[in-house]
């Protein structure tokens, strides 16, 4: 569960970190009242879960209250990465004398957790890692023994990041800990000329099996989220949207993974992960079927299942009812394998709908996919 900028903030303040003063608003006037109570001049900032949003004009700098309105108005409503902005937060703008990068990541490969710092960071910051991957640091972090201010130190040398940042470093790592976070990131942490340590952006993505123990982010609004992602959460879908026109159904979260793998090696990109799980029955495939056709990138599905608990003809059973309650637009390739993976691909013949292709092999199966949406 991402967090809001706003919201990833308080968690800072909250752990004793230092941000600059803020209030968010979905108003125009509203915004016009704040930044005369900040002091006049300020930041608007685009409230999304998404980067990028000083590139595409989500944040910039209000002379006064007057400008404040007019510049909210202007963000509230965009589009960026298909995100629509919401909320606005206007912030007291600051000195800054140098920006530095810090995160804590969950590193699931080492199974711990892995501290990436830079002396540069700011907006480029992508660009520095791929361009001067010396220029960021990467240390890893025993969860058992946590960060130290031993350990903050070793992550700021070898980041060169100066000694002030040790003790932001200790409580961005409390942050994780205490509030179940698989991401604490700050871009920028900042230096202002005044010498003091502010954090001027933060991400934070928490755990959703702890949603129990964070309730209080429970109520979050999700109009703004993406729109394909909140049909899919209401309809009980493990689903994430991707930038592709391969749409991808599995069950399994390590089958589907490998199937997005082998979708890109073929030349296309996936669009989406949908894990179905155990389960592949014709409400379950429609929900899956219904949400993936309404993504306007998607000009191919493919649907990889390998057959254990839930045999393959049940899910040939639950493609067809779905394709009677769902209009299929797109090619449908299938690949079925496992338990009784024969009779299952008799029942897909047997329909012989027109769109649906079924290939027997998973890298067969995802180079037809990557075809006939190149091809499109």
């Amino acid at each position: 569960m991402d967090l809001y900028e706003h919201q990833a903030r308080e968690l800072f303040e909250e752990h004793g970190i230092l941000v600059p003063r803020a209030e968010v608003t979905d108003s125009p006037k509203e915004a016009r009242e704040i930044a005369r109570r900040l002091g006049g001049r300020v930041v608007v900032k685009a409230q999304v879960k998404t980067g990028g949003r000083g590139k595409a004009g989500g944040v910039k700098l209000a002379a006064d209250p007057a400008a404040a309105e007019l510049t909210a108005r202007q963000i509230l409503g965009m589009d960026i990465e298909g995100h629509r902005v919401g909320t606005v937060m206007l912030a007291q703008p600051v000195d800054i004398g140098t920006e530095f990068y810090v995160s804590y990541v969950l590193d699931r490969a080492a199974g711990g957790f892995l501290a990436i710092a830079s002396a540069e960071g700011g907006m480029d910051i992508e660009e520095v890692a791929a361009t001067r991957p010396d220029a960021v640091a990467r240390v890893p972090v025993d969860p058992a023994e946590g960060v130290t201010s031993a350990k903050a130190g070793e992550i700021a040398e070898a980041a060169g990041l100066p000694p002030q940042t040790v003790d932001v470093l200790v409580r961005l790592w409390e942050v994780l800990v205490r509030e179940d976070a698989l991401l604490v990131e700050v871009n920028p942490l900042v230096r202002t000329r005044q010498g003091q340590i502010l954090a001027l952006d933060g991400k934070v993505t928490l755990d959703d099996n702890a949603r129990f123990r964070q309730a209080r982010w429970g109520a979050d609004d999700t109009e703004h989220d993406d729109a394909l992602e909140a049909a899919a959460a209401a309809k009980g879908l493990n689903y994430v949207k991707l930038d592709g026109e391969v749409g991808v159904i599995g069950n399994g979260a390590g089958l589907v993974m490998s199937t997005l793998d082998v979708v890109a090696g073929c030349g296309a990109r996936p669009a989406n992960f949908l894990d179905i799980g155990g389960g592949a029955s014709a409400r379950i495939m429609a929900d899956g079927l219904s949400v993936i056709l309404s993504d306007p990138a998607v000009k191919s599905v493919f649907v990889n299942v390998f057959g254990g608990i839930t045999a393959c003809d049940a899910v040939a059973d639950g493609i067809v009812q779905a394709l009677d309650t769902v209009r299929l637009t797109k090619p449908l390739v299938v690949r079925l394998d496992g338990n009784n993976a024969p009779r299952g691909r008799a029942i897909l013949d047997e329909h012989a709908h027109p769109l649906v292709q079924q290939v027997t092999t998973m890298d067969g199966a995802a180079r037809r996919a990557a075809e006939l949406a190149t091809t499109a």
